[in-house]
């Protein structure tokens, strides 16, 4: 078998004094065009508000054509390309969990936020008549930035975050009327959702998920059909899918390496598996998409 290809993958930078920046979109087309241009990961989230211009963003295989004085959140580890041939304005918004998830009602809060967590779709917001709200938040961030560092700057600066938060999830409901049904079950798909993202190549079994989670299987369903209204199973297998359009798309590795790198003994079993849930073969999908 060959050496498998990589898709890259970018940390945070080294060096600030907590894993939060705030960064000028231009700036950053200009220091780092070239990485940006190509599919990439970064392990931290991004708040990316396109004030000016009209690119089209690649994120997971969903092309999201941008409208100025849009935001747009991008999940950590997804797969993005920024646009080449359309100049921007704006600012980028990135922070880690480290920096946000400081109690465990802060990682409840980030975990159940469906600005990062949409199944369905990329989260855009249009900013519209927030924009001056929006002006002052990142202002004030800005300027706390820029502040001494003290005992207070950490949280303030994650209040000012949530509040981001807080406002775009009531905007990006209003503006696409899809909302998430919340309440006790949360906690249960949450847990669900962070072992699925560890291992799911090894582990594509609810009962072993539920297993680890000390709950039944029915009570796994009844939660992931309560908050997310999809089963177990079909959380395992959009993950898994997930990744494997990740790898035919950004890597040159065969079918066969691919099915063995997420879990598959079988280069068959996969292609079975990807044809019956999305209607194609793995080739087939890779031809598609590098065609399209």
């Amino acid at each position: 078998m060959s050496t498998p290809s990589v898709i890259q993958k970018h940390g945070f930078k080294e060096g600030l004094p907590q894993e939060f920046e705030l960064v000028n979109l231009a700036d950053l087309y200009n220091n780092f065009f070239d990485d940006l241009i190509v599919p990439h990961r970064a392990d931290f989230y991004q708040i990316i508000w396109f004030k000016k211009g009209n690119p089209k963003h690649m994120v997971d295989f969903n092309p999201i054509d941008i409208k100025p004085n849009s935001i747009l959140f991008v999940d950590k580890n997804s797969v993005q390309c920024f646009d080449a041939d359309v100049a921007v304005e704006g600012v980028v918004l990135l922070f880690t969990d480290n920096f946000f998830c400081k109690t465990d009602e802060d990682t409840k809060f980030l975990r159940s936020n469906m600005l990062f967590n949409d199944l369905y779709s990329i989260s855009t917001i249009q900013v519209h008549k927030l924009t001056s709200i929006y002006t002052g938040l990142f202002q004030f961030i800005e300027e706390e930035l820029q502040a001494s560092i003290d005992n207070y700057q950490s949280d303030i600066l994650r209040n000012y975050l949530q509040n981001i938060l807080l406002l775009s999830e009531r905007e990006r409901q209003n503006q696409h009327s899809k909302k998430i049904n919340k309440g006790p079950d949360i906690d249960c798909v949450i847990k669900f959702r962070d072992l699925l993202d560890k291992n799911f190549i090894e582990q594509k079994s609810v009962s072993k998920y539920a297993d680890q989670l000390n709950v039944t299987q029915k009570r796994l369903n009844a939660a992931t059909l309560k908050v997310m209204d999809i089963t177990p199973k079909q959380m395992i297998d959009a993950r898994v899918i997930l990744e494997a359009k990740r790898l035919l798309v950004h890597t040159e590795d065969s079918v066969k390496e691919i099915g063995y790198r997420i879990g598959f003994e079988e280069p068959t079993n996969f292609v079975k598996y990807f044809k019956k849930h999305q209607g194609f073969t793995p080739t087939e999908f890779r031809k598609k998409i590098l065609l399209a």
